[in-house]
C-alpha cells in the first residue's frame, strides 16, 4: 500500500470535512476513489443506516472500481447526549451512524478486501478513551468502533489490515449541534488542524504494514496513554476542567447541563 497509484478506495462520509479532503489526497496520488454519502456531488448516494442500501452501494462501488483495496469508515455525526438522561433520537442516530453503519459497510466490503488483501481504516476519536461529560453517545459510539475493530482484527487480520485513527477536536460542522445546545467543548478540548488528521489517515493507508492504532498528534498519544493507563488521573483532569467551566457560568444557558449545575451548587 506504500504506492497508491491505481489503488481502489471507498470513503464513507465522502461529502464531509474529512471525506472531501481525503478524496482529493488519494486522487492526487493516483488512487481511484468512490465516495458514499447521503448527499453531495460525485458520490454514490446512500443512507448508511439502511442495511440494504449499504449492501447495494458497496456493491456498486466495488463494481465501479473493479475491486477494492482500501475502505475508510469516515462517516460520523455528533451532538449533545448527557449520560444521565435516557437516549433520545439524537443519541440513537449517533450510535447508528458512528458504529452500526461502519459495521454494515465493513461487512459488505470484506469479500472484496479479502480478495485484494486490502485494508480498512476506522476514523474514531480521542473520546473513545478520554470520555467527556454531556456527550455520552458520541464517546460510546467511538469506543464501540474501536472495540469492533479489535474483534474484526482477530477474525480477518490474517488477510485484511485493520487500523483505528483517533483524531481530537477539529473545526467541523459535526460540533454545531453541541454548540447550539450550549455545550461547546471549547476550553475542554483543544482544536487540532484538519490537515494533521488527513495526514495521519494517509500515513495509515500507506504504511508498509497495517498499523493498529494511530493518534493524530503527540498530545493525542499522551492523552490516550493517560486515559488507558491512569484512568483515575484522566477523570480528575476532566472533572476539574468541567468544574471550572460551570463555576464561570459557561453552561448556564444549557438546559441539558442542569443536573451537573445543580450538583455543583449552581442552579
Amino acid at each position: 500500500m506504500t504506492d497508491l497509484s491505481g489503488r481502489r478506495v471507498v470513503i464513507t462520509g465522502a461529502d464531509g470535512t474529512f471525506g472531501r479532503l481525503l478524496a482529493t489526497q488519494f486522487k492526487a496520488r493516483g488512487a481511484r476513489v468512490a465516495g458514499l454519502d447521503l448527499r453531495g456531488d460525485d458520490v454514490i448516494r446512500c443512507d448508511l443506516t439502511d442495511p440494504q442500501a449499504v449492501k447495494d452501494a458497496v456493491a456498486q462501488a466495488v463494481e465501479l472500481l473493479g475491486g477494492l483495496d482500501l475502505l475508510i469508515n469516515n462517516a460520523g455525526v455528533g451532538g449533545p447526549a448527557p449520560a444521565e438522561l435516557a437516549p433520545g433520537a439524537e443519541a440513537r442516530q449517533q450510535i447508528e451512524v458512528n458504529l452500526l453503519a461502519a459495521w454494515s459497510v465493513t461487512a459488505a466490503a470484506l469479500p472484496a478486501l479479502e480478495s485484494s488483501r486490502g485494508r480498512v481504516i476506522f476514523v474514531s476519536s480521542r473520546m473513545a478513551f478520554l470520555a467527556l461529560p454531556l456527550a455520552a453517545a458520541y464517546g460510546v459510539s467511538k469506543r464501540a468502533v474501536a472495540a469492533y475493530a479489535d474483534a474484526l482484527r482477530l477474525e480477518v487480520g490474517t488477510h485484511v489490515g485493520v487500523t483505528v485513527v483517533y483524531p481530537s477536536m477539529v473545526p467541523s460542522p459535526i460540533h454545531d449541534a453541541t454548540a447550539e445546545a450550549g455545550l461547546s467543548l471549547q476550553g475542554v478540548s483543544r482544536y487540532e488542524p484538519v490537515e494533521g488528521v488527513i495526514a495521519a489517515i494517509m500515513r495509515a493507508a500507506t504504511a508498509r504494514k497495517p498499523l493498529r492504532d494511530v493518534a493524530t498528534t503527540r498530545r493525542g498519544w499522551f492523552e490516550i496513554a493517560i486515559a488507558r493507563h491512569l484512568p483515575g488521573l484522566a477523570a480528575r483532569m476532566v472533572r476539574r476542567t468541567i468544574a471550572t467551566r460551570i463555576a464561570a457560568g459557561d453552561l448556564d444557558n444549557a438546559p441539558l447541563a442542569a443536573g451537573m449545575r445543580r450538583r455543583h451548587g449552581r442552579s
